[in-house]
């Protein structure tokens, strides 16, 4: 994954570089990206509090944006736009199989500077039960897809996130024999669910509210996704959070100084605190959904992307 070399600097000293006016040309309100967290997978095999007892050493009121199941055109364009319109920087975990049916997409995300994870080949709800060899063949043929997408391997960042979040030692086991990333996430916004994308982000907010900080796990082939992602990051700039992207160390990017004790998952609250309203239950990682199966008509797409 290239990185810009001041980017770098900054991701390898740990220090933060507040996104002005000049930063995001047009854009003087933008939210930006503060900083890079350069993270070596070998170290960290496993992280986001939902599953696992690590997770990103984020500081107090910053926040990583993850997008799975995509590319599918029209969503993935338009959070595409938005992020851009923000200078916002984020991180995808692709499927194989839009990869390879959207690969100018694809082509578009990594050179907009996000980093570029996979979540598999086909999306299989059945990772947890699935033979280790049917495992293997849907890890490499996703990362495949992905690379041949691109064009060239070093673009696709050594992370992956299991489809469904449905986490079995095996998999794992096996995810970290090939030095893969294993991403959890630290709180969701149901954005597979029949929400409005109001309720989506209310889900989101509340949620990131209750911890602070941490890893939000969205879906940029959800309507309700593209529609909602402007108001979330100028909520988020005015509630005082800041944005990290996160990218694998190399031989040329050190990994970020952190301590041990900055992996660790903070005790979760109580399950009413992060409980959306309207009597939904909190979100488990049994409740993470699937992809969906095709594009459906982008409600309200006049809207300026940037309001």
């Amino acid at each position: 994954m290239r990185v810009a070399p001041l980017i770098c600097l900054v991701g390898i000293l740990g220090l933060a570089a507040p996104a002005a006016a000049a930063d995001c040309p047009g854009h003087p309100d933008a939210l930006g990206t503060s900083r890079t967290l350069v993270v070596d997978p070998t170290e960290h095999p496993r992280i986001g509090s939902m599953q696992y007892h690590e997770t990103l050493p984020l500081e107090d009121h910053e926040v990583v944006l993850t997008f799975d199941d995509g590319p599918l055109p029209p969503y993935t364009t338009r959070v595409l736009q938005t992020l851009a319109a923000q200078c916002v920087k984020a991180t995808y975990f692709m499927i194989g199989q839009q990869a390879h049916e959207h690969p100018e997409i694809v082509r578009e995300i990594q050179a907009a500077g996000h980093t570029i994870g996979t979540h598999s080949q086909n999306h299989p709800l059945r990772f947890e039960r699935m033979p280790i060899d049917k495992v293997k063949a849907e890890v490499e043929d996703g990362i495949a897809s992905v690379t041949a997408a691109l064009g060239d391997p070093s673009e696709v960042a050594p992370f992956f996130r299991i489809p469904g979040l449905l986490r079995a030692e095996g998999v794992e086991s096996y995810l970290a024999s090939k030095s893969l990333m294993t991403w959890s996430a630290d709180f969701v916004a149901d954005d597979w669910r029949h929400i409005s994308a109001g309720e989506e982000l209310h889900r989101a907010l509340n949620r990131i509210e209750a911890r602070g900080k941490g890893v939000l796990l969205l879906h940029d082939i959800q309507p309700t996704t593209a529609l909602m992602l402007p108001k979330l990051l100028r909520e988020l700039k005015r509630r005082g959070y800041r944005i990290v992207q996160v990218v694998p160390a190399s031989a040329t990017q050190p990994k970020t100084p952190t301590t041990a004790d900055q992996w660790l998952s903070e005790p979760r609250r109580p399950a009413a605190q992060l409980a959306p309203a309207g009597g939904a239950t909190a979100p488990t990682a049994q409740t993470v959904g699937a992809p969906a199966s095709g594009a459906l008509p982008l409600p309200d797409a006049t809207v300026p992307i940037n309001h």
